[in-house]
Order: C-alpha cells, then structure tokens, then sequence
C-alpha cells in the first residue's frame, strides 16, 4: 500500500501527461462533479499544533501562544510572555502508513512591547519508500520529505490592531533524483511570504465581559514549483483564512472560548474540458485558463471556478473550536472542520485536552472523521511548550 501511495504521488508531481490526463478524467463529470483543487507542497496547510488541532483547525484569532507562526503571526505582538517555544509532534495517516509524520518547532521572542520576532521549522516525512520503475523493478530505498523554515516579524499599530509580514523557505524531495520520462527530477524550492493582521478589544455581550478578536492571514505567497527542469510549475497552497474569536470569563476560575475560521485557497480552480474528437484536443468549455501567474492566480481565484458563485462558496472550508479553561492550567477542547464534498470532503470532529504547569505545558489533540475508514482517522497530535519567563521567574524566587 505505502509502495503504491508514493509511487503514485511521484509519478504524478513529475509527470505533467500522467497529470494532466488525470485532471482531465476529473474534470469531464466522470467523478460525481469532484473538482478539487490541487497545489504542490500541501503538507504546509496541515495544522501543525494540537491546540488549534483539537478545535477544527481554527486559530486566526484564538489568543496568542507559540505556535501563532502558522495561524496567524500578527498575534505575536500581544503575547504577553518575553520569549516561548513549542514542538509538536504527529503521526499522519497512520491507517494507511505507519512512518509518516509531522514535525514542528516554533518560538518567539518579544523585542520590546511593539515588536516581536518568530520563527518556526515544519518536516514532513514520507518515511522510508521502496522506488520501483514501470515495471515494477526495484530501483532503491530513499526517505522522500519537505520541510520549510520561515521567520516573521510582528508589530503593533495601536491599542487594537497588530500586523506582521513572514518570509519562508520550502523544500520538497519527493523523488530523490530519479528520471521519469527520460528527465531528472530535482528537489523543488520555492520562497514565499505571509501578510496577517489582528484585532482585539474588550466588549460587552449579553451583559458579560469578554475579549473580541479578528484575524487574516493571506499564506504561502510565492513562486510556483516544480520537480523537473522540463516540466511545469505547480502552484504553492497560496491561502486566505479569515476568522473571529470571544473569549470570556464564566468566574475567576473558569474561561471559555468560542471561535471560526473560514479558508480559502487563492490558486486557479481547475475548468471544464471538452473534447474535440476530430483532432483530439481539449478545450475549455468553462472556467478559465489555469496556467497563469501568481497574481492573476489569487485575483481570479475568487471568480474562475466553472460553477460559478456557488462552486467558490464550495471553495470555502469552515473550522468552529471551543476552548475551555480551568484556572489556567486544565483544558479542555472540541471542534468541527468541514469541506464540500466536490472540494475534497473532509468532514471531522476533533477532540483535545490540554495542561499547563509552571514552565511548561503539554497538549494532546484527536481526529474523529465523520465517515468510518477514512485516512485521517485516529490522528493523534502532541504538542509541548516552554514558558521562558516563568522560569526566570522561579529561578529568582529560587
């Protein structure tokens, strides 16, 4: 099955006639009206971190931590510690493999109290493969992976709104340098930027007290990739995600959470083909031409899906997240995250408890997929964090 997997995701990132044939079939209405669409390097949109991924994958405007470097890095700029690191750990798609998994380090540290640096490392790794050629013959063991290594840098503009730009470096070995049709594979590399801003404030709902909060952040805005000298170049998961959060204390002991996110990719949606029987081309019968630029890429990515206003409304994935927190030290969380059926279908609760205790802090996060034998079922995450400045603390009260 691992063989199969990896021989397939190879043969079709560097093999732009086995794509494009299967984007055809796709596209025709041979598959239910599926029209998904795809970009190079998808592992950058799995969410990293156990908090955020027990709430349904939302964070764009939950209250700052270590791991904001990937959900919105504005927020950096109200975190109220000097300096924090996280490392998260997950095992992916362990029901169809058993050594894939995620990595990730993230930290921040607080210049002054506008400005705040952040970095963060993801590494994906496909684990060990067994290459084998058209014919089945064994051609070696390789260990394909991406990682990406991004650094950002937040400020505040007042009272109530932050921004922060990220600059990020991508690195994808799927192939290990193997020829497919006759040409050498390469590492795939890209470089790209992160724009997001952020805004809480303290209001009044319902008689109660809480804190309000937006977020955007516009991801992965950057160069196309591609595995070959000779082949295309794939789009990068170019992202919008918009969102809110409240957050309100129940007593002096108890918070509570509530939150949603809304994603978009900003890359072209795939058109609808036709067939031109007497010369065997295919033409476009509606949509848009995908092989553009990047910025005619995220500009018509709000208007070029072949269903028109409905199909980019399917485009729009939702994620809705509770947090509840006892005394700032037990939580304990729950979300829902949803995509259309036509957009890829995933549709999956999410379950997670966290602990917080003196300098450190420990998160635990479960998938529970809607639909029985599905792929992500029983995805686990781990997450650990350093709190730096409470451990100052104790060791001068030490």
């Amino acid at each position: 099955m691992k063989r199969a997997l990896i021989t397939i995701l190879s043969i079709a990132l560097a093999a732009p006639s086995v794509l494009y044939g299967q984007t055809i079939g796709q596209i025709l209405g041979q598959e239910d009206n599926i029209n998904t669409i795809t970009t190079a390097v998808p592992f950058l949109m799995i969410a990293p971190d156990s908090r955020a991924g027990s709430m349904g994958d939302a964070g764009v405007a939950s209250t700052p931590d270590a791991n904001s470097q990937h959900w919105n890095p504005a927020k950096y700029a109200f975190v109220e510690d000097e300096m924090g690191i996280s490392l998260s750990y997950s095992p992916w798609l362990r029901n169809l493999v058993d050594d894939i998994n995620l990595s990730y380090l993230a930290g921040y540290y607080r210049l002054d109290n506008m400005q705040t640096l952040s970095m963060s490392l993801r590494y994906f790794s496909l684990g060990e493969i067994t290459f084998t050629n058209r014919v089945g013959e064994n051609i070696g063991q390789y260990r394909p992976s991406e990682f990406a290594l991004d650094a950002a840098y937040a400020r505040l503009f007042s009272e109530n709104w932050s921004g922060a730009v990220a600059v990020r470096y991508i690195n994808s070995n799927l192939t290990s340098g193997q020829y497919v049709g006759g040409a050498e594979t390469q590492v795939g590399q890209s470089v790209a930027a992160d724009v997001a801003v952020y805004y809480q404030d303290n209001v009044d709902i319902f008689d109660r007290s809480g804190l309000l909060a937006f977020g955007m952040n516009i991801s992965n805005i950057g160069a196309k990739i591609s595995y070959s000298e000779t082949l295309e170049r794939d789009f990068i998961p170019i992202n919008m995600r918009i969102g809110a959060a409240y957050t309100t204390e129940l007593d002096r002991h108890n918070t509570i959470s509530v939150m949603a996110d809304f994603n978009k990719l900003l890359v072209p949606t795939p058109p609808i083909y036709g067939h031109d029987t007497a010369t065997g081309q295919y033409f476009i019968v509606s949509g848009q031409d995908p092989d553009r630029g990047v910025v005619a890429g995220m500009l018509g990515s709000f208007s070029d899906a072949p269903g028109g206003l409905e199909e980019e409304i399917r485009e729009v994935t939702a994620s809705l997240g509770v947090e509840y927190w006892y005394d700032q030290q037990f939580a304990i969380r729950g979300g829902y995250f949803h995509e259309h059926q036509t957009k890829g279908n995933r549709k999956y609760f999410t379950l997670g408890v966290g602990f917080k205790y003196n300098v450190f802090g420990i998160d635990f996060s479960y998938l529970v997929p809607v639909e029985q034998r599905n792929p992500m079922e029983n995805t686990l995450r781990f997450s650990m964090l350093f709190d730096f400045e409470a451990f100052a603390n104790q060791q001068r009260e030490g």
